[in-house]
């Protein structure tokens, strides 16, 4: 089990309840107190998962009128602000992963800078081929810093690194900051996706965060254009 707060573990039940009983938008859902006395907590537990689900988007709520759920995004789209990972974001398809290279090296200035490492710190290197369903979806390069994930291998790296992360290393993965930009592929790049070189391609770079602020995983990410579709909730948080 996982070190998540108990709001925390509490706003995913009700999401996953959400997912499945495919529940619609403006669905009305139980009430603060039948929460509580369906979780067995306080009143302060059930508002904080009811406020982290808000701002994730899943529901919404009105003053007076009561707990709704909110659309749900349209099936295959993944979400640009998650920090989940996609095994957890498109849970109706079949997501694998063909691990290119995994080794364990120095880190480089840049990785160094991003994960906030000295400089006689290692980390592993993880390039990944991730496909949904057939078709390729992006290339994945991720860092993490060994001296926070000391063992990483290949049967790790084919599934989803995040459930190994949260469930054998108990991290709380809180946040993350995300930068995107849109350029032409370069030659291996474009081998790697099946596409021509001078194709266009969203290129995303995130450092993602434990509860306690320290870095974790500094991934880029290039996405195949044909195969991608993306989506944001905003909220006004």
């Amino acid at each position: 089990m996982s070190n998540l707060n108990k709001y925390e573990v509490i706003a995913a039940a009700i999401q996953q309840n959400i997912y499945d009983e495919k529940l619609e938008q403006g669905t009305k859902l139980p009430n603060v107190e039948t929460l509580m006395k369906q979780y067995e907590v306080s009143k302060s537990t059930i508002t904080k998962a009811l406020d982290t689900l808000e701002k994730r988007g899943a529901i919404f709520q009105q003053r007076g009128s009561g707990i709704f759920v909110r659309r749900q995004r349209r099936e295959g789209y993944v979400s640009l602000l998650t920090n989940r990972g996609f095994t957890s974001d498109l849970k109706e398809f079949n997501i694998s992963s063909e691990v290119i290279k995994l080794e364990r090296l120095p880190a480089d200035e840049e990785v160094r800078t991003n994960l906030h490492l000295a400089e006689d710190d290692e980390v592993y290197y993880v390039e990944r081929l991730r496909r949904i369903n057939d078709d390729i979806l992006c290339i994945e390069v991720s860092y993490f810093p060994v001296k926070l994930v000391p063992y990483l291998n290949t049967e790790i790296a084919q599934g989803s690194i995040f459930n190994y992360l949260s469930n054998a290393l108990k991290f709380n993965i809180s946040f993350a900051d995300i930068y995107m930009h849109i350029d032409e592929l370069n030659e291996n790049d474009a081998h790697n996706l099946e596409l021509k070189p001078g194709n266009p391609a969203l290129f995303l770079e995130q450092v993602i965060y434990l509860a306690t602020g320290e870095p974790f995983d500094f991934s880029k990410i290039t996405y195949h254009y044909k195969h991608s579709k993306f989506f944001v909730q905003a909220t006004n948080y």
